[in-house]
């Protein structure tokens, strides 16, 4: 491992801070032993390398503060593991902006029977994310696409859990996520203790994007404290194109490609969008972004990519 440079991270300040942590991370601290393995069962050994892998790798990398090591299984993933109490059973989930694998990753160790695609734009989260999935073996329920929501929204199937976690506003979220979500799919924020204040602002909102009422609901009562807060939104019709919308596709990049075992996924991004490269072993997904880029050495043709030859190639639109 190389000596880094630590900087600030994801999920908390490394400013003047300690690289890596030296104690071990593959087990749960004793205050939260029953709860991870609660949450975790036969797989917590699992979630124990993915925990050392965000303690060393990821501090590396900048995804995660090196403060917030030792209290990566308290705050990070029992917090975000028992949202799978409240995730049916074989669900295909969307995590948005999943960064360093919060919670996708934790609700993959977690429940191997749901299929979880994880959506980040960032290439150095996504190269993390594609190591981690290979690492622990997750390679046959999740998916690493590099993208934006936007870009994505229209090019995967509608899911049945959209999950986030502190990502933005309620009103901002809905925006992104509810388009991933399929009619009577769920967005599932972790949000903190003001969950409820931001549905009083954002409800407005969140109906026109076509979700129904928010609610509030509480994962892990009994097991953790506090428990984690997330808010709950249904998706009950699509949103009217143009309406209630962030910023448009065409405002957006293009084709985004993906790294080593990941999807790259065309984005409408019109004359001004640009195409990022597929990575190795990445599929293109088809776009509409300019004159058509090429994901991973395949065409991203207008039904969905093949699989590339080794080596991802792109073109401006």
């Amino acid at each position: 491992m190389t000596n880094p440079r630590y900087g600030e991270g994801d999920l908390g300040p490394g400013v003047d801070a300690p690289g890596p942590t030296s104690f071990p991370l593959t087990l749960p601290p004793e205050e939260v032993a029953v709860a991870a393995a609660e949450v975790f069962q036969d797989r917590l050994s699992l979630a124990g390398r993915y925990a050392e892998l965000l303690g060393t790798e990821g501090v590396v990398r900048g995804l995660i503060g090196p403060r917030e090591t030792p209290r990566l299984w308290e705050r990070h993933l029992v917090n975000c593991g028992v949202m799978s109490q409240i995730i049916p059973f074989g669900a295909s989930v969307v995590d948005v902006g999943s960064g360093a694998g919060l919670p996708g990753i934790v609700l993959a160790v977690a429940r191997p029977d749901l299929a979880i695609t994880l959506v980040e734009p960032l290439a150095r989260r996504t190269a993390f994310l594609e190591e981690a999935v290979e690492t622990l073996g997750l390679d046959g329920s999740v998916t690493v696409i590099r993208g934006r929501a936007e870009e994505v929204a229209g090019h995967l199937p509608g899911a049945d859990i959209v999950t986030a976690r502190a990502v933005a506003a309620l009103d901002k979220l809905a925006g992104w996520c509810l388009p991933l979500a399929r009619v009577g799919g769920r967005l599932l924020a972790l949000k903190g203790a003001s969950a409820s204040e931001e549905i009083a602002s954002h409800r407005e909102a969140v109906a026109a994007l076509g979700g129904g009422e928010p609610e509030v609901r509480l994962c892990g009562v009994g097991l953790i404290e506090p428990p984690a807060t997330v808010v709950d939104v249904v998706k009950e019709r699509e949103a009217v194109p143009g309406r209630g919308r962030g910023r448009g596709a065409a405002g957006s990049r293009g084709a985004v490609g993906g790294g080593r075992g990941s999807r790259g996924v065309g984005g409408a991004g019109g004359a001004g969008g640009r195409d990022a490269g597929g990575g190795r072993g990445s599929r293109g997904a088809g776009g509409v972004s300019g004159a058509g880029g090429r994901g991973a050495a395949g065409d991203a043709a207008a039904g969905g990519g093949r699989r590339g030859d080794g080596r991802g190639r792109s073109r401006r639109g």
